[in-house]
């Protein structure tokens, strides 16, 4: 996957999140480039997602760890432990803001 194709599914991936995350109580930034999103929740919990264009990656960072995901397969997939990237998603954001969301 070229750079191009990589940012047009990171994108998205990022519009996926923000529709979902439309329902919940999240306050929801971006950086400058809009490269970083990170969704603070009312506990003061922070989960931060992140294109990683060198590696064609997306990132999550929360409390609990960092994963890595890569597309494979038409999934985000975790290179680590298997797991995807919208079902990760979905349990930090449950355990940052007790909402169950579907991404």
């Amino acid at each position: 996957m070229n750079e191009s194709e990589f940012k047009e599914l990171a994108d998205d991936v990022f519009d996926r999140i923000e529709a979902a995350l439309d329902a919940s109580d999240a306050d929801i930034e971006y950086d400058s480039n809009g490269t970083v999103l990170e969704m603070e929740f009312a506990d003061g919990s922070k989960v931060v997602v992140n294109r990683h264009v060198p590696n064609r990656e997306i990132w999550l960072a929360a409390k609990s760890g960092g994963f890595h995901y890569a597309m494979q397969d038409g999934r985000w997939l975790s290179q680590r432990d298997g797991s995807e990237l919208f079902t990760k998603l979905a349990e930090l954001v449950q355990i940052g803001s007790g909402m169950k969301l579907d991404f």
